[in-house]
């Protein structure tokens, strides 16, 4: 059993954040040989935070329906439900990733007001 969700979010965020860790990228293609398409393929190829976003959120209505499609008796059920969880908090990690970069970018905007309220250009 693979957590599909977990390791093309990873996947994303590299590309996102330009991680070059070769051994962790590695590790997340292994996890999901096989297991490229729709959402998780999207996902793991994603390049910006708002397509993170987008391709996590079809991504867990995908796994939702899994989880809701599967019987309570079946040995998979739990641990089903126990992805659903970690992909929820994973989406809610992006969505606090994203609001952080927003803030960062927020911030320069008014130091950048500051500066030129100090120290005036004459154009």
């Amino acid at each position: 059993m693979s957590c599909y969700e977990i390791e093309a979010l990873r996947l994303g965020l590299m590309n996102v954040l330009g991680t070059e860790d070769r051994s962790a990228r590695e590790h997340a293609e292994k996890e999901l040989d096989g297991n490229l398409d729709g959402p998780i393929e999207a996902l793991a190829s994603a390049e910006t935070l708002s397509e993170v976003e987008r391709h996590l959120d079809a991504a867990l209505v995908d796994l939702e329906e899994e989880v809701t499609a599967t019987d309570a008796d079946d040995p998979e059920y739990d641990y089903m439900r126990g992805r659903l969880v970690a992909v929820r908090d994973a989406e809610r990690a992006v969505r606090r990733l994203t609001d952080q970069g927003e803030s960062v970018i927020g911030g320069l905007g008014e130091a950048h007001d500051v500066l030129h309220e100090t120290f005036p250009v004459d154009e």
